[in-house]
């Protein structure tokens, strides 16, 4: 299930650097593509395939392994690829795949060539494409170095992410740290920084902390967001992203922010935002809190100049969407145009507690006498509930407004293949996959469910 969650984000990255990033794929089929490949193939922008009466394309895991094609394919067959569904019933039933002229009328392929012309076709393709790309020609790049982190059996320390597990109440603190050393506002100076610009090193960090959590710690279910420093920082970087947004390094570190932060929304981990002294939810990292399933945020009446305050600036209104492409801030309020407006109209300013929960931006505004224990509660609710119900419940809630290609695969098809995945006609001692390769006829219990 992770493996199947991770390729689907990979094949959406695909995606995503087409749209927002000027890369393009094509990809060049010479030979048999079935399966996963045809998966990936399907994700690029353009596939070609070699006629040469061998080579084909297919999906063939009903027919073969009793599972869906559950990285995508049978959704961009659809939603992307636009092949007709009797069409596509045939081609997800059939395991030898579709070969040459066929596989194009069919719309699975966008174009076929013979094999002596089939270097130059794609190398035409190729060029095509790239002269829609506004990447730099001159760019120099950034080395990506390993990314520092240390680690134990309860902490996961990088320098702008950490982490503490506690086991015994299966749940994680995940805290983001805003910027400690003032950051370059020019493109000089972020080109000098490098893989070291805050925005890029976070980035990184918390993507690396995340897929560390999904894969490691299947048990930890609920994952507690925090932040900590000066949310006037994380501002001032907002403004520089704003500013610079054409070049191609800031351009890069956003979209690395955008599918970072969306890894959040299709984690099947509790998310329960805590906004307490010290906080700096602010801009970008506001993204955090609104990606969590509630948000609890400390009111200070009786001192005011210690009390956490959150902020939204323009990265909250499109910049950093979610994979159904809308705002959190527009998924939160179900579009509503005049309190989305409500939201914005506040800029530049900073909200406390009380501000936050009549503008609908936060869950709770427990005071300091009741933080404690309304919090501890909350999480110790959450963990004697089922797992499988709340994956079930926080992915219906979290996507809760328009259809996309993404979240259909995130939610219908990875549904149904998680589904398909435990029961016996596919795991069983006589299931398809499991008697795969042995020569064994599968047996299948022929009740529909």
């Amino acid at each position: 299930v992770n493996f199947c969650k991770f390729t689907n984000e990979t094949r959406n990255g695909l995606e995503d650097s087409s749209s927002h990033s000027g890369l393009k794929f094509i990809a060049a089929v010479n030979g048999s593509c079935a399966g996963g490949g045809y998966e990936l193939a399907a994700a690029c922008d353009e596939i070609i395939l070699v006629d040469d009466r061998s080579s084909a394309v297919s999906l063939p895991e009903v027919p073969l392994l009793g599972v869906l094609p559950g990285t995508g394919g049978l959704t961009r067959l659809t939603d992307k690829r636009k092949v007709r569904h009797d069409r596509a019933d045939i081609f997800c039933t059939t395991s030898e795949g579709v070969r040459g002229q066929r596989a194009k009328d069919w719309k699975l392929v966008d174009e076929v060539a013979k094999p002596q012309q089939f270097q130059q076709v794609v190398h035409e393709h190729a060029l095509a494409l790239a002269a829609t790309s506004d990447r730099p020609a001159d760019g120099k790049g950034v080395k990506l170095t390993p990314i520092e982190r240390t680690q134990t059996d309860a902490k996961l320390d990088y320098e702008f992410v950490g982490i503490v597990i506690d086991r015994a109440a299966r749940n994680a603190t995940l805290t983001v740290k805003a910027p400690s050393a003032p950051q370059p506002a020019d493109i000089a100076g972020i080109e000098a920084a490098g893989v070291r610009w805050w925005p890029l090193q976070m980035a990184r960090e918390l993507d690396d902390a995340i897929l560390h959590m999904r894969t490691n710690e299947l048990e930890i279910g609920t994952w507690i967001l925090k932040t900590k420093g000066d949310p006037q920082a994380v501002l001032d970087v907002d403004a520089t992203l704003l500013a610079h947004q054409s070049h191609w390094l800031v351009r890069e570190t956003i979209g690395l922010m955008r599918r970072t932060f969306a890894r959040l929304d299709v984690s099947s981990r509790s998310l329960f935002a805590l906004i307490d002294e010290g906080s700096c939810f602010a801009g970008s990292l506001l993204e955090i809190a609104l990606a969590a399933d509630r948000s609890y945020m400390l009111a200070l009446p009786d001192a005011p100049q210690r009390a956490p305050r959150i902020a939204v600036s323009p990265m909250n209104f499109g910049m950093l969407p979610m994979v159904s492409a809308q705002s959190r801030i527009a998924r939160r309020f179900y579009e509503d145009e005049q309190e989305v407006a409500a939201v914005r109209d506040t800029m530049p300013q900073l909200l406390d507690a009380g501000q936050a929960l009549a503008l609908g931006l936060v869950t709770a505004d427990p005071d300091d006498l009741d933080w404690a224990d309304e919090t501890r509660l909350a999480l110790e609710e959450r963990a004697s509930m089922s797992p499988d119900a709340l994956t079930g419940l926080e992915s219906n809630l979290r996507f809760n407004g328009k259809e996309t290609m993404e979240t259909r695969i995130f939610g219908r098809l990875t549904a149904w293949q998680n589904w398909i995945f435990i029961r016996p006609n596919a795991v069983g001692e006589l299931g398809a996959l499991k008697v795969y390769g042995s020569g064994n006829k599968a047996q299948f219990d022929m009740n529909r469910v």
